[in-house]
């Protein structure tokens, strides 16, 4: 694959992404001339209304969703000079996903579900263990590693999720509405667990149509019609629910 020059820290670039389904007069324009830059150590959120684009960022960011036109960079490697045996490798390495409704396989248990990139990657057994087990350590569920899915609570596995989504050497996090399916409550945890990820070295981008959410990224991106209309430096919870207050 190609290589790009520029800060060792950038993790993820997307470059000129326009995705189009269709032609002629019934095509639909999903995304147009986006760009998009994210660290290591940055989380970014993707706001915008339900057809803005954010989900079809998202899979394209993730090589997922091949785009109409642009390119995307994973740590400094071209997706479209990529083989589809390349970018599954990417996939399996680098990039990981964390979905609305955990998409964890319930006959696997937690530690099994978190090595499962690590094993499909050829990992030795012991080896993906020990990788499965510091990722669980990391979202504070190593006491549930041998639990299955259904003897968790929502909460925990999509904590779950997190951990095989950094497993290895993973560093980007792609999570789409990853607390649509729990209680604020609970989605505030999943949202610190995410954070600290990120604190840690990892870069993520953050699909959500909550301001609460968004506000524990370090930039907002705003989409409307698949363009990018808007960008902030991400602000506190406290500062972004204080108009709310009551004197």
């Amino acid at each position: 694959m190609s290589t790009v020059d520029g800060k060792s820290d950038v993790l993820l670039q997307l470059n000129g992404i326009s995705m189009q389904y269709g032609k002629g007069e019934t095509a639909v324009t999903a995304l147009s001339g986006v760009d998009l830059t994210v660290h290591a150590g940055e989380l970014v959120a993707i706001m915008g209304a339900s057809g803005s684009g954010k989900s079809t960022l998202l899979t394209i960011a993730g090589g997922l969703t091949t785009p109409t036109s642009g390119e995307v960079i994973v740590e400094g490697q071209w997706l479209s000079t990529a083989s589809p045996a390349g970018i599954a490798a990417l996939r399996r390495r680098t990039l990981g996903f964390v979905f609305q409704d955990f998409n964890l396989i319930p006959a696997l248990s937690a530690i099994e579900n978190v090595m499962l990139p690590l094993d499909l990657d050829g990992w030795k057994r012991r080896k993906a263990r020990s990788a499965a087990m510091d990722a669980l350590r990391s979202v504070e569920l190593e006491s549930r590693a041998n639990h299955y899915p259904d003897e968790l609570s929502g909460g925990q596995q999509q904590r779950i999720a997190i951990a095989r989504a950094v497993v290895g050497t993973r560093r980007i996090i792609l999570a789409d509405e990853p607390t649509g399916a729990l209680d604020s409550a609970t989605g505030e945890v999943v949202l610190r667990m995410l954070r600290k990820r990120v604190d840690a070295g990892a870069g993520g981008i953050l699909v959500t149509h909550d301001a609460r959410h968004a506000a524990w990224a370090d930039r907002i991106v705003f989409l409307r019609d698949g363009r990018v209309v808007d960008e902030s430096v991400g602000h506190s919870v406290d500062t972004l629910l204080a108009p709310v207050a009551q004197p």
